[in-house]
């Protein structure tokens, strides 16, 4: 059983034989019995949905809160309350997306990557870019109606190691006490490299220049122009912008800290 909503003033052509009346939408007579039982379905599922949006909320109320807490070097990304109700999103430093998917299905874990309408793209999401936020290492996870606690609790203890030993697969930097870097300028050659590489090449190199000189990376992969200035936003690092290069662009970020 189902509905159809059709809007006035929109052309319709039933798909069955006609008859007179619904003025000709539809043959015979209506069907109250399936009327009323529709009408009651529709209640149902908004007072259910209801309920459950509160339970959801606070599942990811509880993710947005442990994620920040466990893992280094994130950022959770939107509103803490203007938001949907069972999504949450959050992007991790030095960690490619894809891989920390694989890893995460790997335990089980069925999550996605940047916004819901570039998920079939390799583009970076301009939805993330819009933020401003790090298109590379971005999870995004969705609630299904019925998520048990015990799943999210699961969830939270697993995603700590298995962003470690992603970031540990790629070389990501060491925290390190910062040095006085006496070169004024380098440069990083990170062309022909997907981020984040080039990310993790900066962050190995920035304490290695003095506070105001700066780092130049060179880069080819388009999502360099989005994680960059947000590794820099995170890291409160100053990014002066990019120049263009022979090959790809060169981003220039100078050291405050």
């Amino acid at each position: 059983m189902g509905l159809l909503a059709v809007r006035k003033g929109t052309r319709f052509s039933p798909q069955g034989p006609a008859g007179e009346r619904e003025s000709g939408r539809a043959p015979g007579f209506e069907n109250l019995p399936a009327i009323v039982a529709a009408a009651a379905s529709l209640r149902a599922v908004r007072d259910g949905a209801a309920a459950e949006a509160v339970r959801l909320r606070a599942l990811v109320d509880r993710i947005r809160s442990v994620v920040a807490e466990r893992v280094p070097d994130v950022e959770v990304v939107g509103d803490p309350v203007r938001r949907l109700p069972h999504l949450v999103t959050f992007s991790c430093l030095y960690v490619d997306g894809e891989t920390l998917l694989h890893e995460l299905d790997r335990r089980e874990f069925s999550v996605s990557s940047g916004s819901s309408c570039t998920s079939s793209t390799l583009t970076p999401s301009h939805v993330l870019k819009a933020m401003g936020v790090l298109s590379e290492g971005n999870v995004r996870v969705s609630l299904p109606p019925g998520t048990a606690v015990a799943d999210v609790d699961r969830f939270l203890e697993v995603l700590p190691g298995v962003v470690a030993e992603v970031r540990e697969r790629l070389g990501a930097p060491v925290p390190a006490p910062p040095s006085p870097g006496p070169a004024d300028s380098l440069v990083v050659d990170a062309l022909g490299r997907r981020c984040p590489i080039p990310v993790i090449e900066l962050a190995k190199v920035i304490g290695e220049v003095a506070v105001g000189a700066t780092v130049t990376v060179l880069a080819d992969d388009e999502a360099a122009r989005l994680d960059i200035p947000a590794w820099c936003e995170m890291r409160g690092q100053e990014y002066v912008g990019e120049e263009p290069a022979d090959r790809g662009s060169a981003y220039v970020v100078r050291r405050l800290s």
